[in-house]
């Protein structure tokens, strides 16, 4: 494996993005690797999972650079239906679920880190869902996740990008962190982890399956959403201007068009 490192130990499964040279970055490789992990991890023993990152990111989102490639249907299904894949595996997963967020969680990063049961957060990682920033609307479930933790109306001001990224404390605040340290990020995962390997699970875990599977069908309906959105952006002057402007390190100039 590339892309993803996986290990088992007492009980808990360790996910961990492996790309710290770009951040994480997700491109279709790194995706289709993930999901085989979390189909793996699915069908051991562990009763819980870590999903965290290595370096100075959790994730940056997806792999400008795979963006390019797009305009190829079969290959934007292909993503766009291994991502769903990733993100409902992740929502439905018989066990429970902590990521481990340091640095950025961004753009589709932060759609992943948010399936989780519990968000663990250092006091100076950053979230933000920036597809804005380059003319496009969330995918990962990216909608989903914020009207769950936030509520429709802060949903969509969060994804227009108002705050553009929140830190910490305002994190914890607004509902998308759980538990906020200054410790290292998965020394505290470690913790919590422990502290649920101590608890009742098989109670927890037919809670969490309790209200997953009633909004199962909701998160359904917002990865199809979110497919037909990106096809349709895809081709807008305004996402080929985000792109530009990403690649030339620059503010992008928006026309609504």
């Amino acid at each position: 494996m590339d892309f993803v490192k996986h290990e088992s130990k007492d009980n808990i499964s360790y996910i961990t993005l492996a790309r710290p040279d770009r951040y994480n970055a997700l491109n279709k490789a790194f995706l289709e690797e993930l999901l085989e992990v979390v189909k793996a991890v699915e069908n051991n023993q562990d009763k819980i999972i870590i999903l965290a990152g290595e370096g100075n990111a959790f994730c940056a989102g997806g792999d400008i650079a795979m963006m390019k490639d797009f305009s190829n249907k079969v290959f934007f299904d292909s993503v766009m239906q291994t991502i769903a894949s990733i993100v409902r595996g992740l929502y439905m997963m018989p066990k429970l679920v902590i990521s481990a967020v340091q640095g950025s969680a961004a753009g589709l990063g932060l759609s992943i880190a948010l399936t989780a049961d519990y968000v663990v957060a250092h006091h100076q990682a950053k979230f933000g869902m920036l597809f804005n920033g380059v003319g496009l609307a969330p995918d990962g479930g990216g909608h989903f996740w914020a009207e769950q933790r936030l509520g429709t109306q802060q949903a969509k001001q969060f994804i227009w990008g108002n705050p553009k990224q929140v830190k910490g404390v305002e994190a914890k605040n607004m509902g998308l962190v759980d538990v906020l340290t200054e410790e290292e990020v998965l020394t505290e995962a470690n913790k919590l982890g422990n502290i649920l390997l101590a608890s009742p699970l098989v109670a927890m875990l037919k809670t969490k399956a309790t209200y997953h599977k009633q909004h199962l069908g909701t998160l359904n309906y917002y990865l199809e959403m979110e497919q037909q959105n990106q096809w349709e952006l895809r081709n807008t002057a305004d996402h080929q201007e985000g792109v530009h402007a990403f690649l030339e390190k620059r503010s992008p100039v928006f026309k609504g068009q």
